[in-house]
């Protein structure tokens, strides 16, 4: 028998159902978490860099971890939302190449996964504001997380379970694209674990792959097989996706954040930051400090 393991888990942040109006007008929004919205009245919009999309009755959307999005709601719309964390056993998220705004019609499964979610999870809302500025910083996300870790295991196991299930409503040919790959051998495991738990820390490749007890050129493509990236720009990679959280959810300078994912001063940080995202961090932070209700 041929057994696949889930290597994706996701934990809960916040549900609710909620009415919007004229001051739902978010721009220039990142999280370092996924956002799903079911919207049953009213109308919206949601867009990124390159799509725009009406938020309409009957369907729901997904907004992965990290991808800047636009929000508006000129008049009414209500929506179930749910905010959640995503983990993987590899480090290297699901949505990884599909950084961008979903949108299928909702059935009736849906919508009774949705009310079942906030059944169970009451007082699960944002309930100090509704201002990311104000509710994204980690104090949050830590009540928030401590709560999971009071429910009960049923709870919680049907709790992951309606996750995988609205997850999984994306998660089609047409709209998802996914390559299957043959199973990460241990030692590469073992690397991106050494990785990702040690970002603050000087990384070097060689050091990887006599850990691996591999040679480094060899390391270095069975690393980029299974990764699809060389360990080089997987580091960087891995370190300014730290950053960003960082600046998401905290006030700390550019000083302390090159300090906490491993760059030895600012100037490198800055450029290994444009060189990833496209922006400088003072862009970056500008368009985080830029939402507009």
């Amino acid at each position: 028998m041929i057994k696949r393991a889930l290597k994706h888990t996701y934990t809960l942040l916040n549900v609710d159902y909620v009415n919007l109006g004229p001051k739902w007008n978010y721009n220039n929004v990142i999280s370092p978490y996924f956002r799903l919205y079911f919207i049953d009245a009213g109308a919206g919009e949601v867009s990124d860099i390159s799509t725009t999309l009406k938020l309409e009755p009957g369907y729901l959307y997904l907004i992965p971890s990290f991808t800047l999005c636009n929000l508006v709601c000129q008049s009414h719309m209500s929506q179930y939302f749910i905010q959640f964390f995503e983990e993987s056993a590899d480090g290297i998220s699901l949505f990884a190449n599909n950084r961008s705004i979903f949108k299928v019609k909702a059935t009736e499964v849906d919508i009774l996964n949705f009310a079942r979610l906030l059944e169970i999870n009451p007082g699960r809302g944002i309930n100090r504001s509704d201002n990311p500025s104000i509710y994204e910083k980690n104090i949050y996300y830590k009540e928030y997380q401590d709560l999971n870790n009071q429910q009960n295991i049923a709870t919680f196991t049907e709790t992951h379970g309606i996750l995988l299930q609205l997850v999984s409503r994306f998660l089609t040919p047409e709209a998802f694209k996914h390559k299957e790959t043959s199973p990460i051998p241990v030692k590469i495991l073992q690397a991106i674990s050494h990785i990702q738990l040690n970002l603050h820390q000087d990384l070097l490749v060689a050091d990887l792959a006599e850990q691996a007890n591999q040679h480094a050129d060899y390391f270095s493509r069975l690393f980029q097989q299974h990764t699809g990236e060389r360990p080089l720009k997987y580091i960087q990679e891995k370190r300014i996706e730290r950053a960003q959280y960082l600046m998401v959810t905290t006030r700390l300078t550019y000083a302390d954040i090159a300090a906490q994912t491993g760059f030895q001063n600012i100037f490198y940080f800055s450029r290994i930051f444009k060189k990833v995202t496209g922006l400088s961090p003072g862009q970056y932070r500008k368009q985080i400090d830029c939402i507009h209700f």
